[in-house]
């Protein structure tokens, strides 16, 4: 049987996959959590094999929650399961260390097919995002500029286009407001823009 936790801090998408899990013989979700130190915390109490762990935490980035996982469970393989889109987090999750990016648009047959194939070793991904991996690893990538910045950039990136403010950004990330305006400097020459609004509104013009 594979052990899955669920993580989401929406009970109605985690009571979807758990149902939706519950039609494959060999596959149940064993525990549920709402957070990325939930997770932490629950993986601890109920281990369990597969991970399927959505994007948006309301404590912390999933980049840190992933690897955090990765560092403590080395042997959870964790799928990345969100209504992003792979163009925006998908290369990013598996340069983490993540086995497996899924959309919540996939079909239950995908998803069930990735979480056989992480628990099995392997990492599943589409074809279309394959490609992009191997581009964004072989450094020639033709994607979004904002594929090329750190963790932390694109997390400061994400934060501004929600309308969150240079000191919202560092209580949240429990940096100091001067470290933040660095992140928001280096964003601007990155991404070859002039000011806070241009970045907000290249964040919301990638769905970020």
């Amino acid at each position: 049987m594979i052990k899955v936790l669920a993580v989401d801090d929406h009970q109605i998408v985690r009571e979807g996959v758990r149902r939706l899990l519950e039609e494959s013989p060999d596959i149940r979700v064993t525990a549920e959590a709402t957070s990325g130190a939930d997770a932490l915390s629950q993986l601890a109490k109920h281990p369990a094999d597969v991970v399927l762990l959505d994007v948006a935490m309301p404590d912390t980035s999933f980049v840190e929650t992933l690897r955090a996982l990765r560092e403590r469970f080395p042997r959870t393989r964790v799928i990345v399961l969100t209504g992003h889109a792979e163009e925006e987090y998908a290369v990013r999750a598996l340069k983490a260390g993540a086995s497996g990016y899924v959309t919540k648009e996939h079909s239950s047959l995908e998803l069930i097919a990735a979480i056989r194939k992480a628990h099995g070793g392997g990492t599943y991904v589409s074809a279309a995002l394959a490609e992009r991996l191997a581009e964004a690893v072989g450094g020639h990538s033709d994607g979004p500029g904002h594929d090329a910045l750190s963790d932390r950039e694109h997390e400061v990136l994400r934060l501004l286009g929600q309308g969150e403010s240079v000191k919202e950004i560092a209580a949240f990330l429990k940096l100091s407001s001067k470290t933040v305006s660095t992140y928001r400097t280096r964003l601007l020459e990155k991404l070859g823009l002039k000011t806070t609004a241009d970045l907000i509104r290249y964040a919301v013009e990638h769905h970020m």
